[in-house]
């Protein structure tokens, strides 16, 4: 034990410093092997989704179930180490086996069994950074700059905070209450979206049809039909010279594709003192290159690049290029091109259908609350998942 320090911070009712021990002092190295094939599903660990069945992650078999006997058998409560490096686990992820079942797992992977530590303490330590200074300071990507390289003997040292039990309990029970309300707060939003993409079916008349399956009370006219560019004025983007790109907010923001938005917004990213084609503030913003068809809305008046069309449209256009997007409208456009995009006329000659401005405005409001419920709920979770984060930096040392 060496090395006693404090977190910033701390649990109500626990003070005083924490121990700390070696990975190898709380744990024992799995080394037993899958005689006669015994298991037969192999585990992967995903930096991202923790561990998996590898036919889940991968959608097949990718191990050879006749040459399983000389994997790893990982049982319930298992850590498993990745040593595979990736932009979510730089020096690999370490996860535990929650999966309530026994598999196997490649020799490649490092496998490990707890005693003398309560385990969804030491799982929430290791989704911190914590722990990956010691790796970078002891192991290194070598050669192959996608695989993390260190010997068991200095793993196995590895620095381990070590709280009293009562308090290591209470922190896994915080970062599990944490988690559980992200859990909700994401199947409501789930939710939420799987009500708006039934509603935006049912709103909008099928395809061959020309009144909708739910219509708000008091209209009963069809929907006329009509091209796109015919009722709304459409500016495809032209990219400024790369030389006026900037980083300064005071220059124009520059939209050049879906990345420069984000929830159906325009979420400035790159600036430009040239102006091309632009889009005013309230204009709806087209993505027109892959992945086509992302509509979003602009909050700023922006400089249209090649990878985007401005459109003027209302809340009743927006939410309809909402829903040609979910029908697969425009990929059917740009089937069978090498590049995938669609190009001034895809966008003005669309066919659609469209009700008097009446009738435009009520399904307009309609789906814009929707959205605003929506985009409250994304924030929520949002800042729960920005809670959870500055918890794991500062609760553990």
């Amino acid at each position: 034990m060496k090395n006693k320090k404090q977190p910033e911070i701390r649990l109500q009712g626990f003070e005083g410093d924490w121990d700390q021990l070696e990975l190898g002092e709380i744990s024992d190295k799995v080394t037993e092997k899958n005689k006669n094939n015994e298991f037969t599903e192999t585990f992967t660990n995903s930096a991202k989704f923790g561990i998996m069945s590898q036919r889940d992650y991968f959608d097949k078999d990718i191990s050879n179930e006749k040459n399983l006997n000389g994997y790893y058998v990982v049982r319930e409560d298992d850590f498993v180490y990745n040593p595979r490096i990736s932009n979510f686990a730089p020096v690999g992820p370490i996860n535990r086996n929650k999966l309530g079942r026994t598999g196997v797992m490649s020799p490649l992977y490092y496998v490990f069994r707890i005693h003398s530590i309560d385990k969804i303490y030491l799982e929430y330590f290791f989704y911190t950074t914590a722990w990956h200074n010691f790796m970078k300071l002891n192991g290194d990507s070598g050669a192959r700059s996608d695989r993390f390289a260190i010997k068991d003997s200095v793993f196995k040292s590895m620095p381990i905070p070590y709280p009293s039990k009562l308090e290591q309990q209470k922190i896994g029970s915080f970062f599990k209450q944490l988690d559980d309300a992200i859990t909700l707060h994401q199947q409501k939003l789930m939710n939420l979206k799987q009500t708006k993409q039934g509603f935006l079916q049912k709103m909008f008349p099928k395809e061959g049809e020309k009144v909708p399956e739910i219509r708000f009370p008091g209209f009963t006219e069809a929907w006329e039909p009509c091209e796109l560019g015919k009722i709304v004025k459409i500016t495809m983007g032209q990219s400024p010279n790369g030389k006026n790109y900037t980083q300064n907010s005071d220059d124009y923001v520059l939209v050049q594709g879906n990345a420069d938005m984000k929830n159906g917004r325009v979420v400035p990213r790159v600036w430009t003192t040239q102006v091309t084609k632009q889009a005013e503030k309230g204009d709806l913003i087209l993505s027109v290159r892959a992945p086509v068809g992302d509509i979003g809305k602009t909050d700023y008046d922006v400089v249209l690049g090649r990878g985007v069309a401005g459109i003027k449209g209302n809340e009743f256009i927006f939410q309809l290029l909402v829903k040609m997007k979910q029908n697969g409208y425009w990929s059917k456009l740009s089937t069978g091109s090498t590049f995938e995009s669609i190009n001034s006329n895809d966008i003005k000659e669309a066919s659609i259908l469209a009700p008097k401005e009446k009738e435009q405005k009520k399904i307009g409001d309609f789906f814009r609350s929707l959205d605003e419920t929506i985009t409250l709920h994304q924030r929520e979770l949002d800042l729960l998942q920005e809670t959870k984060k500055a918890f794991l930096q500062k609760m553990f040392i």
